[in-house]
């Protein structure tokens, strides 16, 4: 189901002195797009090098007021590969704020983000994955689709490596896309054992953009469709 559709494509990210991605269709292969929320966190360089490390792509849904305070790792993310979208710049209940206001948490984020790595985000997740039809509408404005998640890694709960592996681990399926944050010290720990034991059994780790390309997405969509969002 869509919402609040207007018909505009969705365009890629321009890149940043980057090398060509590898092309992967997630309709051939095994993918999983792992998304971290509320960063950049201070233990995201040493996440960046995880990702290095194993070639694996990530995507990043950031919040202006710490683009702000470490636009270096921003500018990394973008020049490494890595997906750059927006989570407001102080993280409010976007249920609860006007239209203008709304508009004002994702203008500043984009315009930071642009600011700190050259590229503006092209995807929105709003804080605590709450909306609703005036979100749809002012993110449709912005010409973003609004990527939520199928799993997460309840990695803000436990904050225990093992834990956050073993639920990591249980909801990365085929084109999932999963919740997690890098300024969990034990997310970040956790990392090189999670990728690892993806990578062994087949997957690849995408951009969430590589995931939904096929949905045919609109800027205002949902995706996946949250219940309730449209009423």
């Amino acid at each position: 189901m869509a919402i609040a559709a207007v018909a505009v494509t969705l365009a890629p990210a321009p890149a940043l002195a980057q090398a060509p991605a590898k092309e992967v269709d997630c309709t051939e292969v095994k993918c999983v797009a792992l998304t971290f929320d509320d960063g950049p966190g201070k233990y995201a360089g040493t996440l960046l090098d995880t990702l290095k490390k194993y070639d694996a792509k990530a995507t990043f849904f950031l919040e202006g007021q710490y683009v702000k305070t470490r636009p270096a790792y921003v500018k990394r993310m973008a020049k490494e590969g890595h997906e750059l979208g927006n989570h407001s710049y102080k993280h409010p209940d976007f249920t609860k704020l006007t239209a203008p206001a709304i508009r004002a948490e994702i203008q500043k984020t984009n315009d930071e983000i642009k600011k700190a790595a050259g590229v503006e985000p092209k995807l929105l997740r709003p804080p605590y994955g709450l909306g609703d039809i005036q979100t749809s509408e002012v993110a449709a404005e912005f010409g973003m689709p609004i990527v939520l998640w199928t799993g997460g890694s309840r990695d803000w709960e436990t904050k225990n490596e093992a834990a956050i592996k073993k639920q990591t681990l249980a909801v990365a399926k085929g084109n999932s896309i999963v919740l997690m944050h890098d300024w969990v010290k034990q997310t970040v720990d956790a990392m090189p054992a999670i990728i690892q034991t993806l990578q062994k059994n087949g997957y690849h780790l995408v951009k969430v953009s590589d995931i939904i390309k096929h949905e045919d997405l609109q800027p205002g969509d949902a995706f996946p469709v949250p219940e309730g969002w449209d009423k």
